[in-house]
């Protein structure tokens, strides 16, 4: 019976920011992929950082992204904020796979380099597949 219970508690899911970008451009719902991927368990969470970097965009980037910037951090909105600090020399996809390990669980992103960092500690990652829906690579415990 613990087991059945187990199964069903909710499983954050750390949200990077290129992540955020995915229903804008692919017209993808990335919580609805996300609680079908995780059989109604996951629980969307952005660090305070992923949420500063978007902010970044929205005021610095062409009008384009700035847009699409705007929409991610709404999206956000739906999420779980996490407030965390970079620490001395700490760049924001180090923060994530920190939070990853000590939480264990996974992480959702398109960043290939950061999907391959954490390929390489054994972390599950979320990605978009085909450009039409999300796919985990890993195993979640």
């Amino acid at each position: 019976m613990k087991e059945d219970s187990d199964r069903r508690r909710d499983l954050p899911v750390i949200i990077d920011s290129n992540f955020l970008f995915i229903p804008m451009r692919f017209r993808v719902d990335i919580f609805t992929e996300l609680q079908r991927l995780l059989e109604g368990r996951a629980r969307c969470v952005v660090p305070s950082p992923v949420l500063e970097e978007l902010q970044l965009i929205k005021l610095e980037a062409k009008p384009s992204l700035r847009r699409q910037a705007a929409f991610a951090l709404k999206l956000a909105e739906r999420c779980e904020r996490v407030d965390e600090v970079l620490r001395d020399g700490e760049t924001v996809d180090e923060l994530i796979i920190r939070l990853a390990e000590a939480w264990g669980c996974p992480v959702a992103t398109n960043d290939t380099k950061l999907r391959r960092r954490l390929r390489e500690r054994f972390i599950p990652v979320i990605y978009l597949r085909e450009k039409s829906h999300l796919e985990l690579d890993g195993a979640i415990q």
